[in-house]
């Protein structure tokens, strides 16, 4: 792409044009504060649900304390399995 070229960037109500390199930047930003909020939310919810079980006198979750593969993990796992 051109150092010129713009896009449109949705703000609230308002749309503004923005030079695409920036544009990508400030989403990349963004995704990465939602992921780091979003695996902080899922390690919160996990000692919430220990403690819980544990106030019910049932035994920990077997299982549930397990993470996601990452990208690169998956991309590993799928060229071993096509061969």
């Amino acid at each position: 792409p051109l150092p010129t070229e713009k896009a449109m960037v949705c703000f609230g109500s308002m749309f503004i044009e923005l030079p695409k390199a920036k544009t990508r930047e400030m989403l990349r930003q963004d995704q990465e504060e939602l992921d780091d909020e979003i695996n902080k939310l899922r390690k919160d919810l996990r000692v919430k649900v220990n403690r819980l079980y544990e106030a019910q006198g049932k035994p920990e979750l077997k299982g549930f304390n397990l993470n996601p593969m990452s990208a690169e993990e998956m991309k590993l796992i799928n060229r071993i399995l096509e061969g």
